[in-house]
Parts: C-alpha cells; structure tokens; sequence
C-alpha cells in the first residue's frame, strides 16, 4: 500500500515549498511561536451535552509512522499538515492532539484559533524500543502547556505486567497527572493493558482488560478532579463506560475494517453515559480514499450536541 492521495476536493495546494516560511520563521524568529500562542483565541468552553471533536496528531513522535499497511503514510510532513488543515477547517472539529514538534506548526499557521489544545507528554517509548514500556515523558510538560493556553495534556499509559518498567511508567504517569492538576489542566490518561509478543508490544482489547486498565489508570496521582480517560472502543462498551465516572473520550487506532463499520462501532459507543467525544487521528486523517474532509465530516455528524456552544 503507498499513501493514498488527497481527494481533489479537498482543495490543496501541492507545492513542494508550501510550508518553506515555516522554516524561516523558525530560523530566524523561533520566538513567534510563543507569540502565536499567546494570541490565539481560546476555546469557548466544555459543556456536558456537547460531545468534542478532537484530531489526533502525536503517532510519528513516537516513531509510529503505519497507517493499515503502508509502514511510512505519517513521514511526509508537508501531507500531514495538509490533511491536519483540512480537519481543523471543519467547525465541528473542537481542537487537536499534538506532540511539540506539529504543535508549534499548527500554532504558526494560525490553524488552532477557537479550538481546543492538548498536548502529548510521554513519547519516550518509541514503536518497537526493546523497553518500550519504559514510556518516558519527553514530549509537553505541564508548564510549557500552560505557558502555549493549551487545555490539558495527553499521557499514553500501557500497563504491562511482565515488565519491570511498567511501575516506572506508572509512577512517570502519576507525576503529570498531579503536575496538570496544580495548574487546572485536563490529564487525557490512555490506558491499556499490553503484552509482549515474538518482540512487540500489543494491546490486549478484549473487554476485561480495558476495564482493568481503567480501574488501575482513574486511581493515578493525588487527585482525579482534572482527569479525563481516553479509552478505544472495545465489545461491550457499556460495561467498559460503567468502570469510570471520569469524562472519557473515544480513540480512533489504525483502521482496520471499512470505514462504515468502524464509524457504526463509534456511533454505538457515543451514546453511552460519561462519553465527551472523539479523539481521533489516522482513521480520518489517512482515509482509503483520500476524502479528508468527507471522514471528518462524516465523524462529526456522529457526535450529540445538546447544548449550544458558550458565548
């Protein structure tokens, strides 16, 4: 598989030096940066019944380039601010995920005015690492999001019995939870029960494990006021959404079954109790067939808005 073209509809610009200024300004101006974030308009606010929409954005800072076959998809910078344009474009898109490096890009093209910022702290435990699990925090720290405005901080946290690293991870995990909550900002915990095997790492998905990801996760750190878990959508959801009273949204993962059958399984899991929205990256970013726009698009017609966005 090779990396599906942009549908022509979605209108851009394919000229190789597109982003050539992003270069210029950060050899000659690094400092715009914080400028730019210090000028963006915030969000209006969250409000229970209205369900986020955000894009994810963190996979290539932990080597993590795959999108279903295609082991390079995420390595062309240049395409993934396309396609990140393109999603931040739609209204319905509330904000991003983003690891420091797209965070800045985002901030400079002024793609992230209104919308919400979480930022990515733990890529340490790069895709195939032989201590993988020993997941450090090399990515935002709490005080440099709350120095961008941002909403809160992302924390990927596998829990792997049989690794010694595990507890390191843990205690890492803890440490940023409480360091957000001090500064009021949204921890965005992703837990999941993983395994070894034949060298890599997996995730074990099956109902019960997730459940015991979320009961050892929502118990991290000094405080859970500020916590929020981000959970992948498993068989029997309910059950899953019945181990957490935490805000929780859903992720996306690498596609894997048609586009159709992936959206039913959120449409299914966003009706349930405690569930905030979306938080998803290559499934609509890296469609099959291009349609950036027409993904996000149809991923937002899913999401329940029973309350009008703040003033």
């Amino acid at each position: 598989m090779t990396l599906t073209p942009i549908a022509p509809n979605n209108s851009v610009d394919d000229d190789p030096r597109r982003y050539e200024h992003l270069s210029t300004i950060r050899l000659e101006d690094p400092e715009a940066v914080a400028r730019a974030a210090k000028s963006r308009r915030r969000h209006p606010g969250l409000k229970a019944g209205r369900q986020n929409f955000i894009v994810a954005a963190d996979h290539p800072a932990r080597g993590a380039l795959a999108v279903g076959s295609d082991p390079v998809a995420m390595a062309d910078r240049r395409q993934l601010l396309d396609r990140l344009q393109i999603a931040l474009a739609n209204p319905a898109v509330d904000g991003v995920l983003a690891s420091p490096d797209i965070m800045d890009d985002l901030l400079l093209l002024g793609a992230l005015d209104g919308k919400l910022v979480f930022g990515s702290m733990n890529r340490g435990g790069l895709s195939g690492l032989v201590n993988e699990i020993d997941d450090r925090f090399t990515g935002h720290t709490a005080a440099a999001l709350e120095a961008l405005g941002a909403d809160g901080g992302k924390m990927l946290t596998r829990i792997c019995l049989a690794d010694r690293d595990t507890v390191a991870t843990l205690e890492a995990t803890a440490k940023a939870i409480d360091s957000l909550a001090e500064r009021k900002l949204i921890a965005m915990v992703e837990p999941f029960l993983s395994i070894r095997e034949n060298g890599k790492v997996r995730n074990d998905l099956s109902t019960n494990a997730v459940i015991k990801s979320i009961a050892i996760a929502e118990g991290l750190g000094s405080t859970s006021a500020y916590t929020w878990m981000k959970l992948p959508v498993v068989a029997e959801m309910e059950r899953v959404m019945a181990a957490t009273t935490m805000p929780t949204v859903l992720l996306g993962g690498d596609p894997d079954g048609s586009q159709d059958e992936i959206f039913a399984t959120w449409q299914s899991a966003l009706a349930l109790p405690g569930v905030q929205g979306l938080t998803v990256g290559r499934t609509l970013l890296y469609p099959a067939d291009g349609d950036v726009a027409g993904a996000v698009a149809s991923a937002a017609s899913l999401l329940h808005h029973t309350t009008e966005i703040p003033e």
